[in-house]
């Protein structure tokens, strides 16, 4: 078909290649600024908060976007057609949120939380004073008890030291009962041989004295055998003769007369010194004597 020169919209095949390539070329230069532009612009996404409702609200239904209308046709003209900025589509108007309804169920979970805190520190003062109380009867008990160790030690010690005191006592006493016992025994042993040497002295001294007296005392010669005559002598402490009794006669005058007068010649007699022995002459000699002894 032929179409006049002068007509508007006459196609040049000429030019149509070229505005086809300007037209990829325009789409693919949009894109690669729209893609950049995205990336350039990306941030990280903002923590989310989130409220727990115990009702959902009420949403009201989004209203339809409008379409975006693409611009009309234009003619193609003589030129190449010039890069076309395509305007983004507006973002629709936000309405404002609702206000928010009481949060009834964390009021309560708020006031619960109290009232369990409050319970966990009544409780938790309720067991410090059951535990200061148990603390303070131990260690009221634990004095108490170390109070009755130290009066019982005290005890045994003063018990031990009763006892201890009365085992020295018996010890002592056993000693000095012993001690007596040995001093009486030794006493007496001393008073034996006191006695004995007692014994011997005035033995010694009576032999020494029927000696002097036989010495001097002369006999009458119709004197028969050996009669004995007894007299009871009384001697100062010096062994003078005061008197001259005859306690026990022999039978014969004459031979008694004898005796006496032998033993007044005889004075002084022979005393022992020692005045024990001499108590067995003075104050009185019970004096024996006999001619053929």
């Amino acid at each position: 078909m032929n179409l006049p020169v002068d007509a508007p919209f006459a196609p040049r095949p000429a030019t149509n290649f070229a505005a086809g390539a300007l037209a990829v070329g325009v789409h693919a230069l949009f894109l690669l600024l729209l893609v950049v532009g995205v990336s350039w612009q990306t941030q990280h996404p903002a923590p989310v908060m989130v409220d727990v409702w115990e009702s959902l609200p009420q949403l009201q239904k989004p209203q339809p976007v409008p379409a975006v209308q693409s611009p009309p046709p234009q003619p193609k003209a003589a030129k190449p057609p010039q890069p076309v900025k395509v305007e983004p589509p507006p973002k629709p108007a936000l309405k404002e949120a609702a206000p928010k309804p009481p949060d009834i169920a964390l009021e309560k979970k708020k006031a619960e939380a109290e009232k369990l805190k409050q319970l966990k520190a009544m409780q938790a003062a309720e067991d410090k004073a059951l535990a200061d109380a148990a603390r303070a009867e131990a260690d009221a008990m634990k004095k108490a008890r170390d109070r009755e160790l130290a009066e019982q030690k005290k005890r045994d010690l003063l018990r031990q030291m009763e006892e201890e005191e009365l085992m020295q006592r018996m010890i002592d006493e056993d000693a000095a009962r012993e001690a007596r016992v040995a001093k009486d025994a030794e006493a007496r042993a001393a008073a034996g041989r006191r006695q004995a040497e007692l014994a011997g002295m005035v033995g010694e001294y009576r032999n020494q004295i029927s000696a002097k007296v036989r010495g001097n005392t002369r006999l009458p010669e119709n004197l028969q055998g050996s009669p004995e005559v007894r007299c009871a002598v009384r001697l100062l402490p010096t062994g003078e003769v005061q008197s001259v009794k005859i306690t026990r006669s022999s039978g014969n005058p004459a031979y008694d007369d004898a005796v006496v007068r032998a033993i007044q010649k005889s004075s002084p007699l022979p005393l022992p010194a020692d005045r024990d022995a001499r108590a067995a002459f003075v104050p009185e000699l019970s004096f024996v004597h006999r001619p053929k002894e």
